[in-house]
């Protein structure tokens, strides 16, 4: 069992927009927000490339962490207060340790990163909390079996499935709060959603944090929020088409490394990621100023794919789109032949999206078959004390569990296809509405 906590002599209080203030009390949260570390996510945007899309959307990955710590410990007050048995009093540390280092181990536009060099930021969190940081070295001056027990609560395999479910669940401290300060920053207002009902509803029971029956009506807002944000915000098409050239970036850097090109920039942390033999010391050093430096360089490259890529990037001279409701590969392989032969790269220059593959959910019901890391779903807590799945009482809720919306976009370079319009197929230029 961890030992008890240390509380500050003084209360420290961060202001937030979001949630106004902020509460620190404890000694060993205070030294791992003031950890290199901890400190490295000011400079990671929490929402990618959105800023491209929503200017306001500049907000850090720091200010959200801080933002699921103060959720987390608002809800472990209210157990606290409620004298709940079900909830575990020595878990309060690991909790609150977990809710506020969920994200160190993103990278620069975390997402657009992984998926190109197949990396996780689960992984690099467990590995900046079991390694040789100051993350570490604060967790294990507290107590030598803090840094492993925080990162099983990461990896979803901690010995008290509640402690999980605060931090990583479908309904947990962190989509609560990126939902609320996301809304906030891209100035939308339709992410929004009544916090403070929502924390006076969850209880611990039975080893989990179910909600009161009567708290349904303010989780069908919360989930409403998630539907809306997630078409109008995280799947914004704008938004999309900068994520594409920023993973083409990524790609294309890639495959010239991989082929011996002599790049005129380079540095070690960014060569590191490139030939996948990053440590941990290197990784901390990739953040966001170091990518936009590494792309303004990159302008000079002599690959042209290359350095136009970084430029649209930085000059947010994006792929324009078209919108079709169905596939068609067979016109598809077509456009792919003629913009080959008007010395365009099919491979960079067209390209297909469907948004799926966006990390966010709306709201899932139950436990997949084949997939293990699915999160279970959110359930009430009658008066009888009898449990049921939310969307089983919920018409509002069934209505968007599953539903599949949206449309394919087909991204490419506009002026590129203007240029050459003569040499294209009438039935191409209609098919990307440029007759």
């Amino acid at each position: 069992m961890i030992q008890a906590q240390h509380s500050l002599a003084e209360e420290k209080v961060f202001k937030d927009p979001v949630h106004k203030y902020i509460y620190v009390q404890d000694q060993t949260i205070w030294n791992l927000i003031n950890t290199k570390e901890f400190q490295r996510l000011r400079r990671i945007r929490q929402l990618g490339t959105s800023y491209l899309t929503f200017h306001g959307a500049e907000h850090s990955r720091f200010s959200h962490s801080l933002g699921v710590y103060e959720i987390t410990r608002k809800i472990i007050s209210q157990f606290e207060r409620g004298g709940y048995p079900d909830w575990p009093r020595e878990e309060k540390l690991v909790t609150l340790c977990a809710a506020l280092l969920h994200d160190v181990g993103h990278g620069p536009f975390s997402h657009s990163l992984e998926q190109v060099f197949d990396t996780n930021h689960e992984d690099w969190t467990c590995r900046i909390l079991l390694e040789d940081t100051e993350v570490n070295r604060v967790l294990y001056e507290f107590d030598s079996s803090l840094p492993e027990r925080v990162a099983a609560v990461i990896r979803k395999t901690y010995n008290q499935p509640i402690v999980i479910s605060l931090v990583s669940s479908q309904m947990d401290a962190d989509r609560m709060d990126y939902l609320l300060r996301d809304a906030y920053y891209t100035g939308v207002n339709y992410g929004t959603f009544d916090l403070e009902r929502i924390l006076r509803v969850l209880r611990p029971h039975q080893g989990q944090i179910v909600v009161k029956e009567s708290g349904m009506h303010a989780v069908e807002d919360y989930l409403m929020s998630r539907y809306q944000m997630y078409w109008q915000v995280y799947f914004h098409p704008v938004t999309r088409s900068s994520e594409i050239i920023l993973r083409q970036i990524f790609r294309r850097a890639r495959e010239l490394y991989g082929g011996g090109y002599a790049f005129a920039w380079m540095i070690e942390p960014l060569r590191r990621l490139l030939d996948d033999t990053l440590d941990v010391e290197n990784y901390l050093s990739l953040d966001e100023a170091l990518a936009q430096t590494t792309f303004m360089q990159w302008t000079k490259e002599g690959d042209p794919l290359l350095s136009d890529l970084c430029s649209r990037f930085l000059n947010r001279k994006l792929y324009k789109y078209a919108a079709v409701d169905k596939p068609d590969e067979e016109l598809w392989q077509n456009i792919r032949g003629q913009f080959a032969a008007i010395g365009l790269n099919p491979d960079y220059h067209f390209e297909i999206d469907f948004p799926y593959d966006m990390p966010y959910d709306v709201y899932r019901p139950g436990l997949s078959s084949n997939d293990k890391e699915e999160k279970p779903p959110i359930l009430l807590l009658g008066q009888d004390e009898r449990l049921s799945e939310i969307s089983e009482r919920s018409d509002i809720i069934r209505s968007i569990t599953g539903l599949h919306q949206g449309k394919y976009h087909l991204y490419y370079p506009e002026e590129r296809l203007l240029e050459s319009a003569g040499k294209l197929q009438p039935r191409i230029l209609e098919y990307f509405g440029l007759l």
